[in-house]
């Protein structure tokens, strides 16, 4: 079995966010969490499963959730 991914799913309103959800669910996405104020939905799945979670009706985009680091003050890195 593949390594499940950390994914950003953006979704375009014109459904209400938990029947969206439920169809990534559905599509193979989970862990889902739903940030209904900013209209993303996260959660993982394996890289098969993109390409169906791109085709459930209201999703936008999906994207790898990449891991932000700005270091400590004063550092000359911030990523």
């Amino acid at each position: 079995m593949a390594e499940a991914k950390s994914w950003i799913i953006a979704i375009s309103g014109d459904r209400p966010i938990q029947d969206i959800a439920k169809d990534l669910t559905d599509a193979g996405l989970i862990g889902v969490q739903v940030l209904e104020e900013i209209n993303v939905i996260t959660g993982k799945a394996e890289d098969k499963a993109i390409v169906k979670l791109r085709k459930v009706r209201g999703v936008v985009d999906v994207s790898p959730d990449m891991p932000v680091d700005v270091g400590p003050p004063d550092s000359p890195n911030t990523w």
